[in-house]
């Protein structure tokens, strides 16, 4: 049986944070370099972090994949 792939929805709005702020955990003035974790409305999460994709993706365990539009995200 085939999946349909998965599709971000751009009209999802931020529904909540996922843990502390990168400021609250002492990694960020709060002013930029601020990684963060939203679990959006729809119940999707998004990620901000630095985008280390060159970096990892020679070196992705073993059935793990990126398709050419996706990003791996680093956060501390």
């Amino acid at each position: 049986m085939a999946h349909a792939s998965w599709e971000a929805d751009p009209s999802a709005s931020f529904a909540r944070r996922l843990g502390k702020s990168a400021q609250e955990l002492g990694h960020s003035d709060g002013k930029d370099q601020c990684p963060d974790i939203w679990q959006l409305d729809n119940g999707d999460v998004a990620v901000i972090g630095k985008d280390l994709t060159a970096a990892y993706g020679p070196r992705l365990p073993e059935g793990v994949s990126l398709a050419p539009d996706e990003r791996l995200v680093v956060i501390p």
